[in-house]
């Protein structure tokens, strides 16, 4: 793959002077990057080495201001905020060609003394989900489609103001339009290019239903890979962007006169070695294996409970409109773009597309759920509905996804499977999570809405 390289390329390059810089980075709850830069010389000697890297605690119990929120069990005042490790998983180094001279890995948190995972860090979260599913013969292959949308100021700009008055890269809806996204080119060819360079394949790239909105897909592949590659495309996207003086947003509804950005979520099951995709059946009328009916049953039984690990803030909740090419219906249609479901492609390529999480969503939690949702389904042998045919926005005779992040903790805290599935540490610490970010909402701020409609005229 260009731009993954193995620890002795990287160290070729280090002495001969190619690379001056690893990030050393870890997904948090939100799914940013957090880390270190360090020397190249002082990775080869140290963070290899016996010293390794030590980060605080608190990074896994900040909300987006990093404020370290009350009500964790792992680490809080109490404790001290201590320091864990950051192991760095060597499969994920890679060049990144947008920084000068500069590598990148991904690394895991471990507890600073056992060297055992942190159970709640995101990427241990899904990794304890592959595990559970490796143990019973399932690998899961999966591919996220990830919307934005470009704007032709920079973020500073646009933070100064307040982000009013935001001038969209285009003044049109551009889905599919190949003049309006030949004069996105500039940047978004920047962005195809410099994923390849960096080990996160591309597909293409296409204008969306926004003025400014822009869509890039990659290869699938195995799903810690694909969350891998999803959240170095998150960050270098905006990287690129800020060094070009414009500035991207996936917000999933950055205004109500807009389409949402959504983050596609495509899975299929496969055998333990990958070889075999678990998903068609020729003799079946709708070509479901026995297997994907139960996952797939699994999915959509679960997605009310598990809303919140893919709609994970209060905006999320904004995007689920009806007829805005956003679901609001829990149904599965074929090739139905109405449904929160989605059946696609034939043979090794049959797959469920979730239409369901947000741009904002944090890659390792939503597919963590995705495959304790379909486990669940398939351990207990959860039948999927029948396909749903016609528009499922006006449908009522169907389960609807949550209106409301007050709505998606009410089902997370409720759901005896979600405790079941990552554990009471886990699920606890997940829960206060959602459960800070709605009463930093509620109690913290005035909207403009409540000065327009309040100011002058209650």
């Amino acid at each position: 793959m260009p731009g993954n390289i193995d620890v002795n390329a990287l160290e070729g390059m280090i002495h001969s002077g190619d690379i001056d810089t690893v990030v050393c980075v870890f997904p948090d709850l939100q799914g940013r990057f957090m880390g270190k830069r360090v020397t190249g010389h002082y990775f080869l000697d140290d963070v290899l080495g016996a010293e390794g890297m030590h980060a605080c605690l608190y990074l896994v119990t900040v909300d987006m201001d990093m404020e370290p929120l009350p009500g964790y069990k792992y680490a809080n005042w109490e404790t001290g905020y201590g320091d864990f490790k950051m192991a760095p998983d060597l499969g994920t180094l890679r060049i990144i060609p947008w920084l000068e001279k500069t590598a990148l890995v991904i690394c895991d948190v471990l507890d600073e003394h056992s060297d055992e995972p942190v159970e709640v860090s995101p990427r241990q979260i899904l990794k304890r989900q592959i595990t559970k599913a490796e143990a019973k013969g399932y690998r899961l292959m999966a591919a996220s489609e990830l919307e934005f949308f470009l704007f032709k100021d920079s973020f500073d700009d646009l933070r100064a103001r307040s982000y009013r008055d935001m001038n969209p890269h285009s003044l049109y809806i551009e889905d599919y339009h190949i003049l309006q996204t030949t004069k996105d080119e500039w940047i978004i060819r920047q962005l195809r290019n410099g994923m390849d360079g960096a080990g996160v394949p591309v597909e293409f790239s296409k204008g969306e239903f926004g003025k400014g909105q822009n869509e890039i897909n990659f290869r699938y592949g195995d799903v810690l890979e694909v969350a891998d590659r999803h959240t170095i495309y998150k960050n270098g996207a905006k990287e690129i962007a800020a060094l070009n003086g414009v500035s991207l947003t996936f917000m999933a509804k950055h205004s109500m006169e807009e389409a949402g950005s959504s983050c596609h979520l495509h899975s299929s099951l496969w055998n333990e070695e990958g070889s075999e995709s678990l998903m068609w059946d020729d003799s079946d009328p709708d070509h479901m294996s026995e297997a994907f009916r139960h996952y797939l049953g699994g999915l959509m039984s679960t997605t009310r409970e598990l809303a919140w690990m893919f709609a994970p803030s209060v905006n999320s909740y904004k995007r689920y409109q009806a007829e805005s090419w956003a679901p609001t219906a829990i149904a599965v249609g074929k090739d139905n773009r109405t449904c929160g479901y989605r059946l696609v492609g034939e043979h090794k390529s049959y797959r469920i597309e979730s239409r369901i999480p947000g741009a904002d969503a944090n890659p390792y939690l939503a597919f963590a759920a995705t495959l304790a949702g379909g486990l669940h389904g398939l351990e207990n042998k959860i039948e999927a509905p029948e396909i749903f045919k016609g528009n499922a926005y006006e449908a009522t005779d169907v389960e609807r996804v949550p209106t409301s992040l007050h709505e998606a903790i009410a089902a997370f805290e409720s759901s005896d499977m979600a405790r079941a599935a990552f554990g009471d540490l886990v699920f606890e610490h997940l829960l206060n999570t959602a459960r800070q970010e709605q009463s930093i909402f509620d109690n913290n701020v005035i909207t403009d809405w409540e000065l327009m409609r309040y100011f002058e005229r209650i």
